[in-house]
């Protein structure tokens, strides 16, 4: 046949949600993969992972066919057995435990792995139809989440193709040069266009602060200090717009006399920057109107996160820039859908009595610490998620799955760290070999994504396999009995949108409001329309109470270095891989190499390390060895370890989530992946 190009949208856990074109090349065989040049946020830019996508589908290590585990856990010892005794067998162990110890014994457990509302959200069906223990998704977004509604009450902001209007792009807290390349996109436009500066704001020299105007490296966890100091000056200098505030914030008396003592002096002592570089950055964002504030989650995945994102938060607040096209902020574009879900996910049966888990805690929760009352957990099925290698306190993880008493089903495309310590493993289709619906979450469309091609070897969807298992235990719901694309179809119409076979032929919808909506001009999502400097934290979360500052202020990281650990470790994005993903490809790990750790020279100086000499990273979780990598691009005392590896390519067998903490964030929880003190030694 003659290869032909297919619309679709990219699956992955990026705020990008790429409209993409992938080549037919076969009814089972894909060629090359590139953006759409007709989407407006996508632009016909991608990133080099999905730009070889042909690699990762078609690699020889996919999974072909089920497997039943024949030895001890995390042997490796397989039998391939058909997809009828697989689904037989999850079932059988799903009964059981409920006939044992009741429904909430079984916990399915998924997250990110495709973003498809559909694929993704089928599992809740099945949780909600059967009353299976359900799952208190934090690991990622959760603290970020809290910070940003703390303030505005709802989750949207300015427009993102807005960056090409501004005279001055703020990269708070992310790498988009790795992780989100389409902001470059709209960056270079507004640099090439109207001369607009590039200011990235980031504990380390990372591919995006190569390429800023001016890169302030700060200590980790020291986000809100500087947030502080910024507005101090913006205040003290004039530089606060006062019509603004009286207009559309509530209490800025109150805040602006507590910064009165959050002096530069007081926040250089604390981010390790000098007065100099924060007086003059408070500057260039105070007099430049035309100032977008771009937030990623890198100031977030701390103790103090949801503390650090609503400080920062509040500066376009300070300066009135949301009142100007090419102004304002985005963190995530979330609230601007209005997608019915009922049911994709089964929310009809939800019962919210039902005992719930934080995702974040699953080793606690399968060592029953964090079981107080009620059965132990002893039946799972895993999907869109690699829970053994990317949630912390990884090693009391594993010794939770190693549980005789514990049935684990996997449904993955590659044998993950997970997989291997399953007892079933069962194949998955890519998201070219199944129907599914996106919506962005750094950008504002909503697209459909259709099969390309046929699955590979014996792989299935996770719609089927969910709607196989729900048939077999008795789980009663329409969406069961439905096609993907029906509840697409259906999804679609109930949200009064449109319908499939008219997306499918249009390729998205542009879901963004209004100018005057996306920049809250007509006031933030509460009563009195007023952005909130003093938050009602407790309202958001069981850990909001008394736990985080009244007003925004320099919150302390929840393991700040000390003695015994004198050095901050950050575990940041690797730029070839996404979370776990991609770590599979022969590409990207010839081009990320190996687990390293950027250290700075004088500090690897002292330790007595040189470059590839194999290093000790411990704390009271645990320790890794990984090879060392001098670093001028990281302040002294800090240390950073790109990319959630396999296990397995660490020299020991150990990977990094070993030594990040699982305590919950608050308000209302999450992973603090970047708040970590650590000791470092030669190995």
């Amino acid at each position: 046949m003659n290869s032909v190009f297919l619309p679709t949208a990219c699956p992955h856990d990026c705020p990008s949600t790429c409209a993409l074109e992938v080549e037919q090349v076969a009814p089972d065989r894909i060629g090359k993969v590139r953006g759409a040049a007709a989407n407006s946020y996508t632009a016909g830019v991608i990133c080099a992972k999905v730009s070889r996508y042909a690699e990762r589908v078609h690699s020889p290590d996919r999974l072909r066919t089920p497997l039943r585990r024949t030895g001890p856990k995390g042997s490796g010892q397989w039998a391939e057995i058909g997809w009828d005794e697989a689904l037989d067998r999850i079932a059988d162990a799903f009964l059981d435990a409920e006939r044992v110890h009741g429904a909430e014994a079984v916990w399915p457990y998924f997250y990110a792995g495709t973003m498809g509302l559909v694929q993704r959200g089928g599992i809740q069906r099945l949780r909600h139809a059967k009353g299976y223990s359900r799952q208190i998704s934090t690991v990622c977004d959760t603290p970020a989440n809290m910070g940003w509604l703390a303030g505005h009450g709802d989750i949207r902001g300015a427009d993102p193709r807005e960056m090409a209007d501004s005279d001055l792009i703020v990269n708070w807290g992310g790498n988009p040069v790795a992780t989100q390349v389409n902001v470059m996109t709209h960056v270079s436009r507004a640099r090439k266009g109207r001369g607009a500066k590039l200011v990235t704001i980031d504990p380390y020299r990372t591919g995006t602060a190569e390429v800023s105007d001016l890169h302030l490296m700060l200590r980790p966890g020291t986000d809100g200090a500087l947030a502080c100091a910024v507005m101090h000056v913006l205040f003290r200098e004039g530089l606060a717009d006062r019509a603004y505030l009286d207009r559309y914030a509530a209490g800025a008396d109150r805040f602006e006399a507590h910064l009165a003592t959050r002096t530069p002096e007081w926040a250089a002592a604390i981010t390790g920057l000098t007065v100099e570089e924060i007086v003059g950055f408070a500057r260039l964002y105070g007099t430049t109107k035309r100032s977008y504030l771009r937030l990623g989650y890198g100031l977030t995945r701390a103790h103090n996160g949801a503390a650090q994102m609503h400080a920062v938060s509040c500066l376009p607040v300070v300066t009135g820039a949301w009142a100007h096209k090419g102004g304002g902020a985005l963190y995530c574009s979330s609230g601007i859908y209005s997608i019915d879900r009922t049911l994709s996910e089964g929310l009809d049966r939800l019962d919210t009595s039902v005992r719930g888990f934080d995702q974040s805690r699953i080793g606690a929760v399968l060592t029953g610490e964090d079981i107080a009352s009620g059965p132990p957990i002893t039946a799972m099925l895993i999907q869109n998620t690699n829970p053994a290698a990317i949630c912390p306190d990884s090693a009391r993880v594993r010794r939770g799955f190693l549980r005789d008493d514990l049935f684990v089903a996997v449904h993955e495309q590659f044998m993950t760290d997970t997989a291997q310590l399953a007892d079933i493993v069962i194949p998955a289709t890519t998201f070219l070999e199944h129907d599914d619906l996106y919506r962005g979450g750094g950008q504002m469309h909503i697209l459909i994504g259709r099969k390309v091609i046929e699955p590979q070897f014996e792989s299935r969807e996770n719609h089927w396999v969910i709607s196989e298992l729900a048939r077999r235990v008795g789980a009663e719901h329409p969406g069961f009995g439905m096609s993907a694309l029906e509840i697409i179809d259906s999804m679609l119409k109930t949200s009064g949108l449109t319908d499939a076979a008219t997306l499918t032929e249009q390729r998205w919808i542009d879901a963004q409001p209004d100018f005057e909506t996306s920049h809250f001009l007509n006031g933030f999502a509460f009563p009195d329309g007023r952005f909130r400097f003093a938050p009602d934290w407790a309202a958001l979360g069981p850990y909001g109470a008394g736990q985080l500052p009244e007003l925004p202020d320099h919150m302390a990281p929840g393991r700040p270095a000390d003695a015994e650990h004198p050095f901050r470790l950050v575990t940041a994005p690797a730029r070839q891989f996404l979370n776990s993903s991609f770590t599979e490809t022969v590409t990207a790990q010839r081009r990320e190499g190996r687990p390293t750790v950027l250290i700075h020279p004088e500090d690897a100086a002292d330790l007595a390390l040189a470059d590839g000499d194999a290093v000790r990273l411990g704390n009271g979780l645990g320790s890794v060895v990984v090879h060392a990598k001098p670093f001028a691009g990281v302040p002294r005392g800090v240390v950073i370890v790109e990319g959630i590896w396999p296990n397995s390519a660490f020299l020991e067998g150990i990977g990094i989530n070993t030594l990040t903490s699982p305590e919950p964030i608050p308000p209302a929880g999450g992973a603090a992946f970047h708040d970590t003190a650590v000791w470092l030694r030669a190995a």
